[in-house]
């Protein structure tokens, strides 16, 4: 079960923010920040070491998925992301695809 002693409430919703785990990309060390989006699915967003936006690696879509997973986008700026948040420890492979016009989105479990 996650700590949750790090979790905030901001405009974007209840965020968790897990200092214990960093993600390695595009030579930037991240900090994994987890929240919600509208539609309940979970949202991962990366943070750079001065706490500043350094990209999104989730989506929301019009699907049903466990609590416990998020779609992942690895395409366009995203390329590599998925394979750094399975490297991290934030997330699982991903179990299920959705093929969503020329691109393909990822389920994963949390960790």
């Amino acid at each position: 079960m996650r700590d949750m002693t790090n979790m905030t409430k901001t405009g974007f919703g209840r965020q968790y923010r897990d200092m214990s785990k960093t993600v390695k990309f595009m030579g930037e060390e991240l900090t994994p920040i987890i929240s919600q989006y509208v539609n309940g699915q979970t949202a991962i967003r990366l943070v750079d070491q001065d706490g500043h936006p350094f990209m999104t690696a989730s989506v929301a879509h019009d699907v049903n998925i466990p609590d416990d997973c998020v779609i992942i986008k690895n395409y366009s700026e995203n390329e590599g992301i998925m394979e750094a948040l399975i490297e991290a420890g934030i997330i699982e492979k991903p179990f299920c695809e959705i093929p969503v016009n020329f691109v393909t989105l990822y389920v994963a479990a949390l960790k």
